[in-house]
């Protein structure tokens, strides 16, 4: 039995202690990583260098010592890896080329053809594999691809993802397409970072939401079952954690549905209406708002138990529901982990 409580737990182990990490730790809240950085001078540098991308993911570990690290990237690689022009307006986030018809998909290079752009990442992963604690579990991540559709047909962040739900209404055919090219570079991608040293994969469907009825089924349920089901093949044993967020009551069976060995839960949901509905199947997830990390008290120790308690009947992963904020307070992390682990 491995003693990387991560790791035990997505094999369905219910521990007296649950592990932890946290979405985003490697980030904007920590000043250690804003002179990393600078250092990098562009986000995109940074992703794009190995030495200093470990540096940032190994930042949180030393900090905090947090059970899991996350390998640090970006969803939006991948789409560039694909062709797609990348870029990032400060202050405002991602731009991207559009692909808006079939024409825009067919001009669009294979799946099989993303790992030259991507190499750095896997890079990144062989570094981690070095530098971690032995007990520290890496993780490696890629975005889903509804949420990776979104920003491709929009060419940014939109607060409803109106382009893609048009595309995939008015030319179904052509955004199928786009989907099942990014179902194949998406197991690719990760495939690549397995080999390279991930440990457990977990893909983001950060706007799963927003799908409803058979579109949440064929648009992020499907393509989620195919990667996962793909990666174990190429990988047995390999863990895979899915967040397909706001997804409401259609979390309920959704790892039985997709194969996954464990379902992150965000903030929306109640954690005992999770454990009973959820957690049943096995490993969850989750789910403390991130607005706890940005205001503390007593009332981010009272909720970081009642989470703990909530799940405590099965196997979880401690985390928040959504990822931190850049104006968090380092020291409201300590706090929620000393409330997980028992010290507060």
């Amino acid at each position: 039995m491995t003693e990387k409580t991560i790791l035990r737990a997505l094999a369905g182990e219910t521990l007296p202690v649950p592990p932890i990490w946290m979405m985003r730790q490697a980030g904007r809240y920590l000043p250690e990583y804003k002179a990393t950085r600078a250092q990098a001078g562009d986000f995109l540098s940074l992703c794009y260098n190995p030495e200093l991308a470990a540096e940032v993911t190994l930042q949180p570990i030393r900090r905090y010592g947090f059970d899991a690290a996350i390998l640090f990237a970006d969803i939006l690689l991948l789409p560039q890896a694909l062709g797609a022009d990348l870029w990032f307006v400060t202050g405002e986030g991602p731009r991207l080329s559009t692909v808006t018809d079939a024409a825009g998909v067919a001009g669009l290079k294979p799946a099989s053809d993303v790992h030259e752009v991507l190499s750095p990442i896997y890079e990144t992963l062989k570094i981690l594999k070095r530098e971690l604690p032995q007990e520290t579990t890496l993780i490696g991540f890629a975005g889903a691809p509804w949420t990776v559709a979104t920003y491709m047909v929009a060419g940014r962040g939109t607060p409803d993802q109106a382009p893609a739900h048009k595309l995939k209404d008015e030319d179904p055919v052509a955004f199928g397409k786009l989907i099942d090219l990014l179902t194949e570079g998406t197991i690719e991608y990760l495939s690549a970072q397995v080999k390279a040293g991930a440990e457990v994969v977990k893909l983001f469907d950060s706007w799963a939401g927003s799908l409803k009825g058979a579109d949440f089924d064929r648009y992020s349920l499907e393509p989620l079952k195919r990667i996962t089901t793909e990666l174990k093949a190429r990988h047995p044993g390999l863990p895979v954690i899915l967040f397909p967020r706001e997804a409401g009551d259609r979390y309920v069976g959704f790892a039985k549905a997709t194969g996954a060995d464990c379902v992150a839960l965000d903030n929306s949901v109640d954690a005992d209406w999770a454990a009973a509905n959820v957690q049943v199947d096995g490993c969850v997830q989750g789910n403390l708002a991130p607005g706890h990390m940005v205001t503390g008290g007593e009332a981010l120790v009272a909720e970081t138990k009642r989470i703990v308690k909530a799940f405590s009947g099965g196997p979880h992963i401690f985390n928040l529901g959504h990822g931190i904020t850049p104006d968090a307070d380092p020291e409201n992390v300590l706090r929620m982990i000393e409330a997980v682990r028992g010290g507060a």
